[in-house]
Formats: C-alpha cells, structure tokens, sequence
C-alpha cells in the first residue's frame, strides 16, 4: 500500500485539495462497505457514461439548441457545485452527465452537418484512448512520476490559460485561429494533437488519482466525486478530438 499521497492532477476536479478536510473511514471490517473502492468507482464511472450517451442520443436526435445551451448551463452549474460541495456528488454527477450529455448531443450534431461520419470517429478514438491508457496504466507500462505529474498540469495550466485568453478575447472580436475547427492549418492541426495528447495523459492521472485514494479509505460518496472528475477530462478528451477531426476534414 502507498503510504504517500500527491493527489497531483490537471483535472480541476480531481487536486491535491480535493480529498483535504476529508475524514477517514474506519478500518472497522464492519464498515469497511464506508470506503471508496476501485470497483465502485468504476461502477458509478459506467452508470455515468451510460446517463451521458444516452442523453447525447436524445439530443442529438431532436437537434435542439435550447437543450445544447441550456446542457451547457447547467453542467457549468453542477460542476461547479459539485466541486465546492463534494458530499453531494451521488446527485450531482449523474446530473452533470446527463446536462453534459444534452449539450454535447447538440454539438455534434452541428459537427456531423458539416462532416460525415466525423462524430462515430471521435467516439470510437476517445473509448480507444480511454481503454488504451487503462490499460497501458493497470499494466504499468505507464508510471506516472512525480516530474511527469507536475509536467501535465503545467501543460494542462497552459492550455487552460489559452482558453481563458480565447474567451475574453471573443468579448472584444479577437480570435485565435488555433482554436477554430475550420482552421486546417498544420500549426493548427499540431497544437489540437499537443491538445489532444495532454488530455489524454490527465486520464492516468486520474486513474492514479482514483488508485491512490481508494488505497487510502476516502469516504464513500468519493466513487460518485471520482467518476465525476473522470467525465470532466473524457469530455474535454471527446471535444478536442472533435476539433481536430474537423480541421483535418477542412484541408479536403
């Protein structure tokens, strides 16, 4: 057993913060059924994804901006509070991945108007990459070191900061041509792949993350918290292959 916690991830729902203040369960066998388990995270990650593809389905089938704005909203909201309310992730993380579900439906949609079969190609590479680094990490083919850790979430902290500077740029007519999906320049194609790559490695570190605390005793409430923040990284994984699929689609 690791008797060391880092609890380093660029997942702004899964950091070095979120298990402080945290009581530990008991060790008591009686009530061993208290502490979060690999399995159980597991299980509410699956329930999870279930709820988001089928509120995508839904979505994307209806093709209803209302539900792609509002999807949106509300999943900000709920992620918000589930952050700064962990306790209340057993409500709140199914309701994300449905809210999520809802606007991503909505967004691709409006992807697959403009390009044929681009979204089944950007599911199919997100479940690959997300089998393929559990896999690579349960093998220990991949070890996430403290430098690699602390590498990721500089990388993810620069990206973010990207966003953000796109964001408020967008309030005054600037705009960063890096981040537009019709933008098929090779720079632009290379910096959706530097994206694309980053994300990905925030996926082993959320498995650590998960591994690290389930190890630990966090409570049990923590499953729902950790499947949470396992959906925020496979989103934002699921999103930038999207962009990057319709930039490679606009060089045709």
């Amino acid at each position: 057993m690791r008797t060391r916690l880092s609890y380093r991830s660029g997942n702004p729902a899964l950091n070095k913060n979120t298990f402080k203040n945290l009581s530990r369960t008991s060790s008591n066998p009686l009530v061993a059924d208290q502490s979060m388990t690999i399995k159980g995270t597991v299980d509410k990650t699956a329930i999870s994804l279930l709820l988001l593809i089928a509120a995508g389905y839904y979505s994307y089938s209806i093709n209803s901006p209302i539900l792609l704005i509002g999807g949106a909203l509300a999943g900000f909201i709920t992620a918000i509070i589930t952050i700064f309310n962990k306790k209340v992730a057993p409500i709140t993380a199914p309701l994300y991945a449905i809210f999520e579900g809802l606007a991503l439906g909505g967004i691709s949609f409006m992807y697959a108007q403009q390009y044929e079969g681009i979204v089944l190609n950007a599911v199919s590479l997100t479940a690959l990459i997300l089998l393929s680094l559990l896999m690579a990490y349960r093998s220990g083919l991949i070890k996430p070191s403290e430098n690699f850790k602390l590498g990721v979430v500089a990388a993810t902290g620069g990206i973010l900061l990207v966003y953000l500077v796109s964001f408020i740029g967008s309030f005054f007519g600037m705009d960063l041509s890096i981040l537009n999906p019709t933008n098929g320049s090779m720079f632009s194609i290379i910096f959706s792949l530097v994206v694309i790559l980053i994300a990905s490695l925030n996926l082993v570190l959320d498995f650590d993350f998960i591994e690290e605390a389930s190890e630990n005793g966090a409570p049990k409430y923590m499953e729902w918290y950790a499947a949470f923040g396992l959906m925020v990284t496979l989103v934002w994984l699921y999103l930038e292959i999207l962009r990057l699929l319709a930039k490679i689609n606009s060089r045709d």
